[in-house]
């Protein structure tokens, strides 16, 4: 060992820096096991949590879904004027104002204080007449928010378990979103001591370019892509000849949550490619060369991803990953002309 305290601070230096950028303390295969053990347990836990919370707010996560809905609805006001039977907040009935089963239809209305081209909300209400009390149409002054709605769809479970089944579904779905940020900054954890410290820059910046993507994807799915779709599909049950009024509701969160999360994994798309241009396995010229092939693919994906599997919907999905990966396509070719600028340069050196 050199006596020299010069030499002696250099290699304390150097050993420094190998620790840096090696990426921690060197540990036995028994401490990595160990490290692998810890890491999983707090997984299973932080999962556990976050589905004992889901399953405690299901009410409020049920809104949430059925929030898309709601907006759908709103998109399709109803066409011809409406007539609407209500109980209390129930809805018995609704029917187009000119198969109304009165003889005249505006004579009736007017009477009720209405006009003969509008929608109309009646109740059923006791009404006294001498000594007897009798079971009535009024006219409703507050009625339903979605009594007058195009498109009414109702949520109903047809088992015992349905109410059970759909709570799971909400309990899964939700704790595992919840638990997912947790999850991932454990296996950090686990993970980045072993990596160098570009290494770590180069993992946080992909980190937060696919979570930005995928809640991107979430979010234009929730607010946009979902309550197109419905609509759609309520649509085109209609054009069929087939009656959209109820849809089972375990079914229709398991379609939504899919929908969800397939439309975020969907717009990892732009990660994907970036990356294989980034170690040298794509470039610009070969995605714009096989750009047709590239869309043919993107729309078997849609088809893959889309729960129903509807062409409508399956274009209304696509839609957005065609427009990402010509932004990919840009971006690899702002790549490529900064690449050619840095080696023309390093040449004229």
């Amino acid at each position: 060992m050199p006596d020299d305290p010069e030499i002696i601070e250099t290699e304390l230096v150097r050993d420094t820096d190998d620790h840096e950028e090696g990426g921690g303390p060197v540990k036995t295969f028994l401490e990595h096991l160990e490290d692998l053990r810890w890491t999983i347990i707090r997984s299973v836990i932080a999962i556990l949590l976050g589905i004992i919370v889901c399953l405690s707010a299901g009410n409020f996560i049920i809104g949430l879904i059925k929030r898309p809905l709601i907006i759908a609805q709103q998109m399709r006001p109803s066409k011809d004027p409406l007539v609407v039977l209500t109980l209390g907040t129930n809805i018995l009935g609704r029917m187009p104002l000119s198969r109304f089963p009165v003889e005249n239809t505006t004579r009736v209305t007017n009477a009720l204080g209405l006009v003969g081209t509008n929608d109309i909300v009646l109740r059923l209400a006791p009404v006294v007449v001498g000594t007897n009390t009798l079971l009535a149409l009024v006219t409703d002054p507050t009625p339903p928010a979605d009594a007058l709605y195009g498109m009414r769809v109702d949520l109903k479970t047809y088992s015992p378990g349905g109410g059970f089944t759909i709570a799971i579904q909400i309990a899964m779905f939700g704790g595992l979103t919840l638990s997912a940020p947790f999850v991932l900054f454990f296996l950090g954890q686990f993970i980045l001591p072993a990596l160098h410290v570009h290494e770590k820059k180069f993992l946080y910046r992909v980190s937060a370019f696919a979570s930005a993507l995928f809640f991107g994807g979430v979010a234009f799915c929730y607010f946009v892509l979902l309550p197109i779709t419905l609509g759609t599909t309520a649509a085109f049950s209609n054009w069929l000849g087939f009656g959209a009024d109820e849809w089972r509701a375990d079914e229709f969160i398991s379609f939504s949550c899919w929908f969800l999360l397939g439309m975020g994994v969907s717009f990892e798309l732009p990660l994907v490619l970036l990356t294989l241009v980034k170690i040298g396995l794509l470039d610009v010229k070969a995605l714009s060369r096989y750009r047709s092939y590239f869309y043919v693919g993107i729309l078997v994906i849609a088809g893959f991803v889309t729960p129903d599997g509807n062409p409508v919907n399956m274009l209304l999905m696509a839609a957005p990953l065609l427009v990402l990966y010509e932004a990919t396509v840009v971006i690899a070719w702002f790549w490529a002309r900064s690449d050619a600028k840095k080696a023309a340069l390093a040449g004229e050196k």
